[in-house]
């Protein structure tokens, strides 16, 4: 059996500039049943966005949006936005590491 990925369940998986020195990264579905099999399920979880990006456990804020059936994860940028390391000045491309998820 092959579970489903992020990708098939969310409406909408973004990433977006919060600020110079914040990424916000938002998962956003369409029905309840699928917003609430990813937020039953624990994946999207501190330890994992601490793995995936590389980012300290303590510095990364999890939202559950009930009424908006969203999932809203906010990152220290590894640079600010703009910086002449910069390789993604808008924060648009960050998203990329979630949408092949498997969801159980």
């Amino acid at each position: 059996m092959t579970l489903p990925r992020l990708k098939e369940l969310a409406q909408l998986i973004r990433s977006k500039n919060a600020g110079p020195f914040l990424l916000t990264i938002d998962i956003m579905f369409s029905d309840e049943e699928a917003y609430r099999r990813v937020q039953g399920s624990g994946i999207i979880s501190g330890e994992l966005i601490s793995t995936l990006y590389h980012v300290d456990l303590k510095s990364i804020q999890i939202t559950h949006v009930d009424p908006a059936r969203a999932i809203k994860v906010s990152i220290p940028r590894p640079v600010p936005s703009g910086d002449l390391a910069d390789a993604d000045v808008f924060g648009g491309q960050q998203y990329g590491p979630l949408v092949d998820l498997e969801i159980p």
